[in-house]
C-alpha cells in the first residue's frame, strides 16, 4: 500500500455521515432537538467553542466544547424552533452533530443578556490549534468553519439585494425575495499546490510572510476558464520562470483559510531548468534530498498537503520517512 496516497489527508476521511437526506426533512430541526444524544458544536465568526488544553481536568489537549441540548447557548438558539442560526453537519462518532452559528465575530458576548460560556470553555480559533487536535475533531471544525464562513457572506442576494434565509437544514441559502427566489449553495476556491521536481532534486519557493528558513510547494487559485493541468503550469510559471513537462495527480485537502480546496500534484521540469523569481515569492530554490534529510529548508508542518508531496518524493529513495526525519 501506497500509505501517503491512500490514507486521507488531514480535514479529510471518513471522520462524519453526513446523511444529506436528513436535510430535506422538514422535521429535522425538531428530530434534533428530541434526540438526547445529539451534540452542539458553537461557532461565533470563524471561532469555535473549545475546551483548551490545561484547563480541563487531566491537562490534556484542546478538544471541541460540545454542548447539550439543554444548555442556555442552546436552549436561546433555537427558541421557538428557529433553525436560522442552526445547521445540521451530520452524524459524528455515531451520534447527531448540529452547528449553532452565533454569528459575526464577538455578536455572542455584545448580545444584551449574553449566557456565560461554560467553565474551561472559550471561542478559538482552528488554525493553530489544528495539530494539537484529534484528526476527527480538526476535521469538522474546519467543515463546520467553512461553513460559518459562507453563510456569513451570503446574508444578502447577491442578485436583488434582499436577505436571505436558510434551507435544507442550513446547506441552502435563498434570496427572500420571491420575484427573485434564487438558491445559493456553499462554495469552495479550488487551488492547486504542486511538488515540481526534475527528477532528483525538488522545486520549492518562500513567502516573505513565513518564518525564516521556511519553503514549501508552489500554490495558487484555478482561474474561471482554466483546467487544473493548465493552473499548475501556469502558476510554476509565473512564481519561479519554469516550464513543466508532465503533470500527475496526487491526492486533495480541504482547507479552510477560509474556504479552499488543495488540489495536489506531483510535476516534472527539465533538469536544472533555470530559476526566475516572480509572483509573490520571496525566494525558490532546486532542493536536493540530501539537503531536505539533513534540515534545509525548514518545511511546512506534517499535517499539511505540502508536506505529504514532498513525502511522497522523498520517500522511495530513502531509508528512512521525511516524517520521521521531522
Amino acid at each position: 500500500m501506497d500509505f501517503l496516497r491512500d490514507s486521507p489527508n488531514f480535514f479529510s476521511g471518513p471522520y462524519i455521515d453526513r446523511r444529506s437526506e436528513a436535510r430535506e426533512e422538514a422535521a429535522w430541526l425538531e428530530d434534533a432537538l428530541a434526540d438526547p444524544q445529539t451534540r452542539y458544536l458553537v461557532s461565533c465568526g470563524t471561532a469555535q467553542l473549545m475546551q483548551r488544553g490545561g484547563e480541563q481536568p487531566d491537562g490534556s489537549a484542546p478538544r471541541i466544547a460540545f454542548l447539550p441540548g439543554e444548555h442556555p447557548i442552546v436552549q436561546s438558539a433555537t427558541r421557538a424552533h428557529d433553525a436560522s442560526r442552526l445547521v445540521l453537519l451530520g452524524w459524528f462518532r455515531n451520534a447527531r452533530c448540529v452547528l449553532v452559528d452565533l454569528g459575526a465575530a464577538g455578536a455572542a458576548e455584545r448580545a444584551p443578556g449574553a449566557v456565560p460560556l461554560p467553565a474551561g470553555t472559550s471561542f478559538e480559533e482552528l488554525r493553530p490549534l489544528s495539530n494539537l487536535l484529534p484528526p476527527d475533531e480538526a476535521a469538522l471544525l474546519a467543515y463546520a468553519r467553512a461553513l460559518s464562513i459562507w453563510r456569513l457572506r451570503h446574508r444578502f442576494c447577491g442578485i436583488c439585494g434582499a436577505p436571505t434565509h436558510p434551507e435544507r437544514a442550513g446547506h441552502l441559502m435563498r434570496c427572500s425575495n420571491p420575484e427573485c427566489a434564487h438558491e445559493f449553495f456553499p462554495r469552495i476556491d479550488p487551488a492547486i499546490i504542486v511538488l515540481v521536481t526534475d527528477g532528483e532534486r525538488a522545486l520549492l519557493g518562500r513567502q516573505p510572510s513565513w518564518p525564516a528558513g521556511r519553503y514549501s510547494t508552489i500554490a495558487g487559485f484555478v482561474e474561471p476558464g482554466e483546467s487544473l493541468e493548465d493552473a499548475v503550469a501556469r502558476e510554476v510559471r509565473e512564481e519561479t520562470g519554469v516550464e513543466v513537462t508532465r503533470v500527475d495527480y496526487h491526492s486533495s485537502q480541504p482547507w479552510p483559510f477560509p474556504s479552499s480546496l488543495m488540489l495536489g500534484f506531483h510535476a516534472l521540469a527539465e533538469a536544472r531548468a533555470p530559476i526566475r523569481i516572480g509572483g509573490e515569492l520571496d525566494d525558490a530554490r532546486w532542493f536536493t534530498r540530501e539537503e531536505i534529510a539533513a534540515g534545509t529548508p525548514l518545511l511546512p508542518p506534517p499535517h499539511a498537503i505540502s508536506f505529504r508531496l514532498i513525502a511522497a518524493w522523498f520517500d522511495p529513495k530513502s531509508k528512512v520517512p521525511l516524517a520521521a526525519l521531522r
